[in-house]
């Protein structure tokens, strides 16, 4: 099962970095948009439109950073180890639905199979750490029978 814990993270790698290139696109296009804006007889127009890029531009490059986060804390988990517990790297099989601890992502399909690729810090993510097969985790009051973990 190695094999599909790196499928899921190579998935998860495929999704970041799809993310951060549009991230650096836009980011480029909206310089370009900013190096275009022409000084006007209204100066104040002027500075209000950079100034709108400038903040579109700051927020493009924080959204890049979270992907930077996620990217880092992927890069950290050996998909290739097998995990008894449920931790960060884990793929945890419950009769619910099939989760992949690492980054918050979400719906990943392979070979007709639904995976969630979800993080560590996330309610569920929190209620499945540190139990095993057999082990009924509960989330919101509701259980969460765990079948299989690897």
């Amino acid at each position: 099962m190695n094999n599909l814990k790196s499928t899921l993270q190579s998935l998860c790698r495929e999704y970041l970095s799809a993310k951060m290139d549009g991230i650096k696109a836009a980011v480029a296009e909206l310089q370009a948009a900013a190096n275009n804006e022409t000084k006007s007889t209204a100066g104040d127009k002027y500075e209000t439109g950079r100034e709108m890029i400038q903040q579109e531009i700051n927020l493009e490059l924080t959204r890049l950073a979270e992907f930077r986060n996620m990217q880092a804390v992927l890069d950290k988990i050996p998909p290739q180890v097998e995990q008894s517990i449920a931790q960060q790297g884990a793929l945890v099989i419950t009769a619910t639905g099939n989760y992949y601890i690492s980054i918050g992502i979400g719906k990943l399909l392979i070979d007709g199979g639904t995976y969630y690729a979800i993080s560590a810090a996330s309610p569920l993510g929190m209620a499945l750490i540190g139990h095993k097969a057999g082990d009924t985790a509960i989330l919101n009051g509701k259980p969460i029978v765990i079948k299989e973990v690897q």
